[in-house]
């Protein structure tokens, strides 16, 4: 039996009716779990909130290096993959041709990729590793935004990456179903299309629907905080449950129009807006400082690169600082590795391997530590300037950091007003591309990896992101949300242990494929050199 008969197996266990096109185990057992998890965080929100800070932190304590080791792991894989004669294999075979141009490509990527975290987290970062542990430290004045970059930069890419590489070759040149089950067909064989592969987009699921709806709660509170400033509205949670609401709606829109349509348009507005507000506070702020900081703070990060990414603090402080701020993010951007990684892989057919790893990298690399520097360089500045009173706005309520941060920048209030309403679209932007795409996903892993599933279905999951996000942010407060977030990085330590098992099935299969691709190469060659040989016009 060929795989195509298999896929289709596969396909012949969905639940097809009501418009629907369902795995039945991934999608109730999803769900199940995702229902139970809220309800206990509603419900029992303080044992809810011990029981998973005491998980983080015994991984914290115990698993550190896992994460360290994995995410450098990633990293070097890919950029050996890249450079080697292996990153000439294109995914979906040798004749394929880029779906996306290079601009539609990049925007739907750091769409998906980042998010809303930029805006919430620029101004803030900075001005939190003023103090960092001694083992990271080199004396410069730029040392806190060296450690923003290792969090945001190539070692978050490199995760990201790394799954879409993965999925995309095994889905589009081995043609298995475009799901994150696919990944394990070296070591499960057959058996992807069982149990086993059911329990891999089930745990994806759960990655994707826990990270998008701590990403909804997070992101409205920011917009609250928002229109709060520009028009008075009341920072409630009330006004965030609106917030959501309306955001899924539209995020529902894209998702139905479909990726080339809907996700694709909005991703290259929400790229020119962020454009539009990063200028503008670039050259309102201050502009010199910010450029200086940028390719200072860029050198050292580069020259420390290994020294603080390999970093793994063994002391007190330092293992609860490292918990809190490297293996936090690492540990998340893991486990979001199923959706953002599976995105990057639906919109990267027709492009090599050396481009989807090595562009997934660099170019994000570049830009999102240029955009944080733009935020974190004027929100340092202010501070400095008026006695710190934007860590002041960062201690009281980190949502209206950025915001405050307009107030200090320029003395107009019509720029203040003007820059506080693009900041509030651009986040609209992020939110509902985040949104859309990870509506998407999880569509195409509860359907077993269909390329297009039904409408309903997207509406459906679009819709249990938003009500996840609803009930947790309106019942459980800040206290649910934060062991929401805690369930994500939780999730983080087994997919550790699968992107290590994944590098090394992948590699396997790239070396086959080279030699496939190799040939393909040369007959095409030879192709060539008969048709210039049957051609008269060069034979005079």
């Amino acid at each position: 039996m060929n795989k195509e008969d298999i896929n289709n197996k596969l396909y012949s266990r969905n639940f097809t009716k009501f418009g629907l096109d369902m795995n039945l185990f991934v999608s109730i057992v999803s769900a199940l779990l995702v229902v139970g998890f809220a309800a206990f965080t509603i419900l029992r929100p303080d044992l809810s909130s011990e029981f998973f800070g005491g998980v983080n932190e015994a991984i914290n304590k115990n698993f550190n290096w896992l994460f360290v080791l994995t995410i450098n792991s990633a990293f070097i894989f890919l950029v050996v993959v890249g450079i080697s004669k292996l990153g000439r294999i294109r995914l979906g075979g040798f004749l394929a041709t880029p779906e996306y141009s290079n601009f539609a490509w990049y925007s739907m990527l750091f769409s998906a990729g980042i998010g809303i975290g930029i805006l919430f987290y620029g101004v803030a970062e900075p001005i939190y590793h003023l103090n960092i542990p001694e083992g990271l430290q080199s004396g410069s004045q730029f040392d806190n935004f060296k450690i923003m970059y290792m969090h945001w930069g190539a070692h978050a890419w490199a995760a990201y990456a790394l799954v879409a590489v993965g999925l995309g070759y095994f889905s589009y040149n081995k043609k298995l179903p475009f799901s994150f089950r696919s990944l394990f067909y070296p070591l499960l064989k057959e058996k992807i299309y069982g149990i086993y592969g059911d329990i891999a987009d089930t745990i994806a699921v759960l990655a994707v629907l826990f990270g998008l709806a701590t990403s909804l709660g997070l992101g409205a509170q920011q917009i609250n905080s928002g229109l709060n400033y520009v028009f008075g509205i009341p920072f409630a949670p009330t006004v965030q449950v609106v917030l959501i609401m309306c955001i899924t709606f539209f995020a529902t829109l894209s998702v139905v129009s479909g990726l080339s349509k809907g996700i694709r348009i909005l991703s290259e507005i929400n790229m020119f807006i962020s454009g539009l507000l990063l200028t503008g506070i670039l050259l309102i702020g201050p502009t010199v400082y910010i450029l200086s900081t940028y390719f200072s703070s860029m050198g050292l990060y580069i020259k420390e690169f290994f020294d603080i990414g390999l970093f793994t603090a063994i002391e007190g402080d330092s293992i609860a600082w490292q918990g809190d701020w490297t293996i936090f993010y690492w540990a998340w951007w893991i486990s979001w590795t199923p959706f953002v990684g599976t995105f990057i892989a639906r919109i990267s057919k027709g492009r090599t391997i050396r481009e989807v790893a090595m562009g997934s990298i660099i170019v994000p690399t570049i830009i999102i530590t240029f955009a944080m520097t733009i935020l974190g360089a004027a929100g340092i500045y202010s501070n400095s300037i008026y006695d710190g009173v934007i860590a002041t706005a960062i201690e009281s309520n980190i949502s209206t950091s950025m915001f405050q941060m307009f107030n200090y920048l320029t003395s107009s209030t019509l720029l203040q007003t003007l820059l506080s309403i693009v900041g509030v679209i651009a986040i609209i932007l992020f939110f509902v591309t985040s949104s859309d795409s990870g509506s998407l996903v999880v569509s195409n892993l509860t359907s077993g990896g269909r390329d297009n599933p039904p409408k309903v279905q997207k509406v459906f999951w679009a819709g249990m992101e938003g009500l996840i996000a609803i009930s947790v942010l309106l019942i459980g407060g800040k206290t649910a949300l934060k062991t929401l977030e805690s369930a994500v990085v939780i999730l983080g330590l087994p997919f550790s242990l699968l992107l290590l098992v994944m590098m090394v099935a992948l590699s396997k299969e790239l070396k086959i494929s080279y030699k496939k691709f190799n040939f393909n190469r040369t007959i095409k060659l030879r192709e060539r050199l008969k048709r210039i040989d049957d051609d008269t016009e060069y034979k005079q």
